[in-house]
């Protein structure tokens, strides 16, 4: 059996050599849920798709996907992609961040509805956005890691 070689020389999207990864989304309107990721974060749009198309995203050094749900597919034969419940989440996407207390006022002023300020707890300054899908956004600034 052969060892397979993850080098990424560059984080391209789709990537000429290796891997890149991308973080999906169901959504229930792409341009909306687009321009929410590019006015609150900052998000540069690569592409909105096309209706049969997703929309893709860089945030950050992440990319992000966004499409529409849906029913079974000949690949995913049980599985239905919807939206979220807002409150049975099992999974998030984790911001860490240098200055908390500036990111909530910058994107809670671009729209962010936060759930609630920031709260010091377990070593951190924590708290949570949701998207306009509901999807969960942790936002957190260690107060215990030290640099220099």
């Amino acid at each position: 059996m052969s060892s397979v070689q993850i080098e990424q020389k560059s984080y391209e999207m789709p990537p000429r050599e290796g891997i890149s990864i991308a973080y999906f989304l169901t959504v229930a309107d792409i341009e909306r849920s687009a321009r929410y990721y590019e006015k609150v974060f900052g998000a540069r749009i690569l592409s909105l798709g096309d209706g049969n198309a997703p929309g893709y995203l860089q945030l950050a050094n992440i990319w992000m996907i966004l499409n529409v749900g849906g029913g079974p597919t000949p690949d995913k034969p049980a599985v239905t992609l919807s939206v979220p419940d807002p409150n049975h989440i099992n999974s998030f996407m984790n911001f860490r961040v240098a200055d908390i207390q500036a990111c909530y006022e910058l994107w809670k002023s671009r729209g962010a509805e936060f759930i609630t300020e920031p709260l010091e707890k377990y070593g951190e300054w924590r708290c949570y956005i949701r998207d306009p899908d509901g999807y969960l956004i942790e936002v957190g600034q260690s107060t215990t890691v030290k640099y220099g």
